[in-house]
C-alpha cells in the first residue's frame, strides 16, 4: 500500500530507460517543464541512436546507453567532446539504472528486456516508476522483494494503477473490498465479434483514446493489457486476484476506482494524458502545477460504464488463469504475448491467433515456483520457444 505524503521537496535525480519511446518522450517533456525539480542523470534506449543523441545534447545527462551495438559508433561521434559517457548493450542498461546519484528510475521500456535493469535498480535502492508491465508481471515477486529489502519504492505510472495508488493513500488495507480497473475497450470495442478475424495491424494500432507504443496498443485491443494490469495490481497492492475486477469505460476519464467495506468508493479522475501519472510518479509525494488542459466540469458529457464480455476477450481470461496458477505462469503468459503480438504485427498470424498462441503455450506449461532470476529466465526462454513454434504453425496454415 502507498505511503502517506511527506514534507518538503528536494530536486530529484532521475534515470529514464526507454527515453526515445512514447513514455520516455513524455517524461522528458515533463522534465523540461519541471527543470527546477527534476534532473536527468542517465538516458537509455534500444536502437534510436539519432534521437538519443538529440535528447542527450538537450538535457545533458552524465551517461547514455544504447542497446543496439551497431548504433554505438554513430552515437559516440554525435556526443564526442561533450563529456557524456556513452555505453551500450546489456551492461549499458544496468549502468544507467544503477548510476551513483540516481534516485528514481522511470522504466519506460517495453517487454522483458526491462527486467534486469529494474531488478538492479531496486536492489540498489532506487525508486522505480513503473510504466513497463512485463517486469512486474513476470518477476513481481522478485521485484517486490528487492524493493522491500532495499527500501526502494515502487511507483506506478500506468494511469489505472496510479489512480488506485492515489485512492489508497491513507487507507487501511483491510478496509478494501475491491479494486476496479477501467478499460477503454481498445480499437475494436464497437466492432462485431464476427469481424475480428480479419482486422489488420493498422486497425489494431488505431486506439480511440490513447497514443501509445505498438505492443501495448495491440494489448489494449485484445484486452491483454487489462489482464496484465490485474496481475500488476495484485503485486503492487497485495490484493487477492478475485477482488480485482474490470469494467468498460469508453471515455477514459475515470482511471480506476477503489471500493471499500463500508460501501463507499473512491475514483481518480483526470484527462486521458499519460503525462499526468508520469509527473505524479516522478514528483511523488508532491504535486506540481500542470499546464495541460484540465477537465471542463461545466460540460454535461456522460461517463458510461458497463461489463466486459470475457468471451470476446479470451486474453483477459488467460491472464486471470495465469495469475491464479502463480509461480512462473505469469512470466510464461507475458513472454507468449510478446511473441504473439509481434507475429501479428509482422502479419504472420491473425488478430484472434494472438490468444490461441498464448493459450497453447500456457496449456503446455507446468507452473514452477519462482524464486530466482535464473528460473525466470528459463521460463521466459521456454515460453518464447513454444509461442514461436505455435506462431510458425499458424503462419504455415494461413499460407495459401
Amino acid at each position: 500500500m502507498p505511503k502517506a505524503p511527506g514534507e518538503g521537496f528536494k530536486s530529484m535525480n532521475i534515470a529514464i530507460l526507454g527515453s526515445t519511446g512514447s513514455i520516455g518522450k513524455q517524461a522528458l517533456d515533463i522534465v523540461q517543464r519541471q527543470s527546477d525539480r527534476l534532473r536527468v542523470l542517465t538516458l537509455a534506449t534500444g536502437s534510436n541512436a539519432d534521437l538519443l543523441a538529440e535528447q542527450a545534447l538537450e538535457f545533458r545527462p552524465t551517461l547514455v546507453a544504447l542497446a543496439d551495438e551497431n548504433g554505438l559508433p554513430h552515437l559516440r561521434d554525435r556526443l564526442k567532446d561533450t563529456g557524456i559517457l556513452v555505453t551500450g548493450v546489456d551492461e549499458g542498461l544496468h549502468a544507467a539504472a544503477t548510476y551513483p546519484g540516481v534516485q528514481r528510475i522511470l522504466l519506460g521500456m517495453t517487454g522483458f528486456a526491462a527486467l534486469e535493469p529494474a531488478l538492479a535498480g531496486a536492489q540498489a535502492g532506487k525508486d522505480l516508476c513503473l510504466a513497463n508491465k512485463e517486469a512486474l508481471v513476470a518477476a513481481g515477486d522478485l521485484l517486490v522483494r528487492a524493493a522491500r529489502d532495499s527500501g526502494a519504492q515502487l511507483l506506478p505510472v500506468d494511469s489505472e494503477h496510479s489512480a488506485m495508488f492515489q485512492c489508497l493513500l491513507g487507507e487501511d488495507p483491510a478496509s478494501v473490498r475491491r479494486l476496479i480497473l477501467t478499460a477503454s475497450g481498445g480499437a475494436f470495442r464497437d466492432l462485431p465479434a464476427s469481424d475480428l478475424e480479419h482486422v489488420t495491424p493498422e486497425q489494431a494500432l488505431d486506439h480511440p483514446t490513447w497514443r501509445m507504443g505498438a505492443k501495448i496498443t495491440v494489448d489494449s485491443a485484445t484486452l491483454m493489457n487489462k489482464g496484465l494490469e490485474i496481475i500488476e495490481a495484485h503485486r503492487l497492492f497485495d490484493v487477492d486476484i478475485d477482488k480485482i475486477v474490470t469494467v468498460q469505460h469508453a471515455q477514459s476519464i475515470v482511471h480506476s476506482l477503489v471500493e471499500f467495506m463500508d460501501g463507499s468508493t473512491k475514483a481518480q479522475v483526470g484527462p486521458p494524458d499519460m503525462r499526468v501519472p508520469i509527473q505524479y510518479a516522478l514528483l511523488y509525494p508532491h504535486r506540481a502545477e500542470w499546464e495541460a488542459p484540465l477537465l471542463d466540469w461545466t460540460r454535461t458529457d456522460a461517463w458510461t460504464f458497463g461489463p466486459l464480455d470475457e468471451a470476446r476477450y479470451p486474453c483477459l481470461t488467460l491472464a486471470r488463469e495465469a495469475a491464479q496458477a502463480g509461480g512462473d505462469a505469469p512470466a510464461v503468459l507475458s513472454a507468449a504475448d510478446e511473441v504473439a503480438v509481434q507475429a501479428f504485427l509482422d502479419r504472420k498470424i491473425g488478430f484472434l491467433d494472438i490468444a490461441r498462441v498464448i493459450e497453447y503455450t500456457l496449456e503446455a506449461h507446468r507452473p514452477q515456483p519462482l524464486d530466482s532470476v535464473e528460473g525466470l529466465l528459463e521460463a521466459d526462454r521456454w515460453a518464447r520457444r513454444q509461442a514461436s513454434a505455435c506462431s510458425a504453425r499458424i503462419a504455415g496454415e494461413r499460407t495459401p
